[in-house]
């Protein structure tokens, strides 16, 4: 009964950290505009409070992400514990990508309000160069990482059933999808927030949220020992 309660209780976290990046996430794209939509903001123009909360946001979505995972591991890891370290291992790198992203932002913050008179086409260039490393860092963070945390995580939770199989089915779906998504972004195919790439994105994002629900409102199934990992005997020497 106390493993149970236990369970439990890392699947509450986790479906919160779930829900907590989702509602960190959301408002970031509009937040941050007046800084990536508008070159001339390095040169004063707009309102930097706006790209500020953004970048926080951003943080606050960071370690969430790696929380899930933390908050997972331990019922994961006894299932398969290749899948549980990667998705550790996964969450963390897109959290590190995403705090690069905001960082480039926020330091062309520091350049707007900390260089007085200095040279304008110098300020352009470099905030262009700061808000495309953001971009990368967008793509790269919140467009192909999310598709490598499903394979890690959805497969685990599929296969041994810890919620309705359709659930981590969306994850499994939605990754290849979000997958060729990204790569047409990247060789210039579509824009990363256009129509066609958040229609892309839909089912790991439906994947991610519904898991989120459903850890917070009913948990998880508990393992038992028949869903252990079984273990090859060593070869005799």
């Amino acid at each position: 009964m106390k493993n149970m309660d236990t369970t439990r209780k890392l699947a509450w976290a986790a479906g919160v950290l779930y829900l907590v990046t989702f509602a960190a996430s959301i408002p970031t794209l509009a937040l941050k505009a007046p800084l990536v939509d508008h070159a001339d903001f390095v040169l004063g123009h707009g309102n930097a409070t706006p790209v500020l909360w953004g970048g926080l946001l951003d943080f606050v979505c960071a370690i969430a992400g790696i929380g899930t995972a933390v908050a997972l591991y331990p019922i994961t890891r006894r299932l398969s514990r290749t899948s549980a370290i990667g998705f550790v291992a996964s969450r963390t790198l897109e959290a590190a990508i995403l705090v690069v992203g905001a960082i480039s932002l926020l330091s062309v913050v520091t350049l707007r309000n900390g260089v007085v008179g200095g040279d304008t086409a110098s300020l352009l260039t470099t905030s262009r160069s700061l808000v495309a490393m953001h971009d990368w860092a967008f793509l790269f963070g919140p467009g192909f990482m999310p598709a490598i945390n499903a394979v890690f995580l959805a497969t685990v939770v599929y296969r041994f059933r810890l919620v309705p199989r359709f659930i981590p089915l969306m994850g499994l779906i939605g990754a290849p999808l979000l997958v060729l998504s990204s790569l047409a972004t990247l060789f210039g195919d579509h824009g990363q927030t256009s129509s066609s790439a958040v229609l892309f994105a839909l089912p790991i994002a439906a994947w991610e949220f519904s898991l989120g629900v459903y850890l917070v409102a009913k948990g998880v199934r508990t393992p038992t020992a028949d869903d252990a990992p079984t273990r090859t005997p060593a070869l005799a020497a």
